[in-house]
């Protein structure tokens, strides 16, 4: 086991990791930069280390800072957290290269998954019901317009490195695809430094629906069954609940064994999540894989009694999983907290928090 873990990351995910390393026994590094000096993830750690001034792009994506950092603690393995560098290929690899455990997914499962239309190809070899499209990604507008024919509108266009709701324009007629297309492709290029775009039948009152999935060296995998996250807003996501109010135990066996054959296809090892689209008919559909723990993954925590991050820890660590199943006894609800406008169509509003007051009872 690890004798000490550094924290690639701050606030809320970055304590999370700190309480679970305390209950193993295992000292923490925290990385911090100059704006959070004075957090609780510094306050609450074994060691913490400056890594850059407030700007992410100089301190909390800095892979030479963070990697310094290991090696002047002698932390023997990274926990990346969800954002910033938590699917990030080249850090995985670069940790790999200075013998620091990276606790996440391997460069390759990073890069296989990373790559939406790649991904789709992966999942429709595994026997993974996807969703009808385009074979990878669109060569160009005439191609989108063949594929479009072929698949009937409405289509979506999403772009492959895309992820956050970005780089994705539902299209209901062909009059609108070329607008559509330079769009999509525009965003995608400026978001993500590339602008492959594939496309997708677009389905109908969908719910969003994903599996909490375990992996490990040996073979070994598992389902912690399911997240309902359909109650969104720019395809970002608002509320999670689980178990879904729209599942049944039947369809529950189907998606799990499903998740469980993409997490097989991929060799995956650690703690990651297999989102579906599911229609009303409740037919399911893959649409990714977050090679990470999740924002969300608190609430299945609630409902099965297991610890999500001390069993990343334990697979990067080398350990077997059970490979049982886990299904919800209880029922748990998250509401993400976003700095928006009520009174502007809820367009983000970032700035300064000078009042609060909790929801609750009197």
């Amino acid at each position: 086991m690890f004798k000490k873990i550094l924290i690639a990351n701050r606030g809320e995910i970055a304590l999370r990791i700190i309480r679970t390393c305390k209950e193993m026994g295992i000292k923490t590094v925290a990385v911090y930069s100059t704006a959070d000096k004075d957090s609780l993830p510094v306050r609450f750690a074994d060691e913490a280390v400056c890594i850059g001034p407030p700007q992410s792009s100089k301190s909390y994506l800095s892979i030479p800072n963070i990697i310094a950092a290991a090696e002047i603690t002698n932390a023997d393995a990274i926990h990346p957290g969800y954002g910033f560098l938590s699917e990030n290929e080249k850090f995985s690899r670069v940790c790999q290269e200075h013998n620091i455990k990276f606790i996440g997914a391997t460069p390759e499962q990073i890069s296989g998954m990373g790559d939406k239309s790649n991904a789709k190809a992966t999942m429709i070899a595994a026997g993974v019901p996807c969703i009808p499209g385009s074979d990878g990604l669109l060569k160009d507008l005439d191609d989108a317009k063949k594929t479009a024919k072929k698949v009937k509108y409405p289509i979506i266009l999403k772009a492959t490195a895309g992820g956050g709701g970005k780089g994705m324009r539902v299209v209901w007629k062909e009059e609108d695809l070329e607008s559509a297309w330079d769009n999509t492709r525009a965003e995608a290029g400026a978001a993500f430094g590339n602008d492959g775009i594939y496309m997708e039948k677009f389905i109908e009152e969908p719910r969003h629906i994903e599996i909490q999935i375990a992996g490990d060296q040996f073979g070994n995998a598992c389902h912690l069954s399911e997240r309902d996250c359909s109650i969104q807003r720019r395809h970002q996501k608002l509320v999670e609940e689980t178990p879904s109010p729209f599942m049944t135990d039947e369809l529950r066996e189907r998606m799990g064994d499903a998740a469980i054959k993409a997490t097989k296809a991929v060799n995956y090892e650690g703690v990651g999540t297999v989102e579906f689209l599911v229609d009303k008919n409740r037919d399911f559909y893959f649409m990714e894989m977050n090679t990470r723990i999740q924002v969300e993954h608190t609430i299945t925590e609630e409902v099965i009694n297991y610890d999500l991050i001390k069993e990343q820890i334990k697979i990067a660590a080398g350990q077997k999983i059970s490979g049982k199943n886990y299904y919800p006894t209880m029922h748990a609800i998250q509401c993400r907290i976003n700095a928006e406008d009520p009174f502007a169509d809820f367009r983000p509003s970032p700035g300064m928090i000078t009042s609060y007051h909790s929801p609750g009872g009197h």
